[in-house]
């Protein structure tokens, strides 16, 4: 049974409310707001048993607003980079909000994750509903999105549809900020990551293309501790991992992407997802964003593993995923977090 708790709403400083809820299912729990579809808090036990918060967040809704690290949030329009910020379909040409180097990034400076979503109860978990107008940020049409936040025993699910009424590129993640062990860095974690394709990609993030991870850095296949690889000097461009991972996901089925853990508490986070991409990013630039407390985080302070369509899909073909969203087709992306204890 998951209980559904209402918390005391923020006050959003751009006018009207923020709504917080609680659901909890007596494994694991999860604090959400309508900001965003932020996941705030996420508790889950250690191998003591004992439950504590995960993910990082920040203590009010000014603080969310005045940072850009996507905290919890669900980013899109289209989540990773878009070249340019420049999109061509059928003739058509459009220019996105650029907000990061030359580019796009999540859907541009007003993206979903500052967004005061619709929040609802579902029996196992909260329904959060979004319609991003036409000329959003750039983008073209209607985009009309449910976010889905559901527990079963010690999973938590993340489902999102979404439709359009012309054309549009749409890409979806969640994307928290993961610190098992309450550490105040992620050296100590382990990350182990089925996948044996990763997109090389030029000084600002675009995709050139799609290498293999056997005999480098980036084989992750046996796992590795991340504070033994963060600082090689093949990461330094990007100071750390900051890629995109391949599927092997033709059917767009469930799949295991790999597993994040921590020997210091014993938790580990295995994630599965139908998308076609998952981007690794180790919070290389998070210094200085200001966190719970009003106090600044860390670098390298958490993991983010955000399942999504390949970044600049919608200019490079050759990437294989048709990331333009058609009116009649139905947008789905399915993850699974399935927290273990380990030792």
């Amino acid at each position: 049974m998951v209980r559904f708790s209402v918390l005391d709403p923020w006050t959003d400083p751009r006018g009207g409310e923020i709504e917080r809820v609680r659901i909890d299912n007596g494994i694991i729990a999860l604090e959400v707001l309508s900001l965003g579809g932020i996941i705030r808090s996420l508790w889950t036990p250690d191998r003591q048993g004992e439950r504590a918060n995960i993910v990082l967040g920040c203590d009010s809704a000014e603080d969310y607003l005045t940072q850009n690290a996507h905290l919890g949030a669900i980013a899109g329009r289209f989540a990773n980079r878009i070249a340019m910020g420049k999109l061509q379909y059928q003739g058509q040409e459009y220019q996105l909000d650029i907000n990061q180097a030359s580019n796009c990034l999540h859907g541009g400076r007003e993206g979903f994750n500052r967004k005061n979503w619709h929040l609802g109860q579902l029996p196992d978990g909260v329904r959060l509903s979004l319609v991003s107008p036409n000329g959003d940020m750039g983008f073209p049409g209607n985009c009309t999105v449910q976010l889905d936040y559901r527990l079963a025993a010690n999973n938590l699910y993340v489902e999102i549809l979404a439709s359009v009424d012309k054309p549009c590129p749409v890409s979806l993640t969640q994307h928290s900020y993961f610190n098992l062990d309450g550490q105040p860095n992620n050296h100590q974690h382990r990350m182990q990551i089925d996948a044996t394709r990763y997109l090389t990609m030029n000084e600002v993030g675009i995709p050139t293309g799609i290498a293999e991870v056997k005999d480098s850095i980036f084989d992750l296949t046996q796992g590795v501790t991340l504070g033994d690889k963060l600082k090689d000097p093949a990461l330094a461009s990007t100071q750390g991992y900051d890629h995109c991972y391949l599927m092997d996901n033709p059917d767009n089925s469930l799949r295991r992407f790999g597993c994040l853990s921590s020997p210091v508490s014993g938790r580990a986070m295995t994630v599965f997802t139908n998308q076609p991409g998952v981007q690794l990013y180790c919070a290389n630039f998070l210094a200085g964003t200001v966190g719970r407390n009003h106090q600044s985080l860390n670098q390298y302070q958490g993991v983010c593993i955000e399942p999504q369509m390949l970044p600049d899909s919608p200019n490079q073909a050759l990437l294989g995923e048709d990331a333009w969203l058609v009116p009649g087709i139905i947008y789905h992306h399915i993850s699974r977090y399935q927290f273990d204890i380990e030792g």
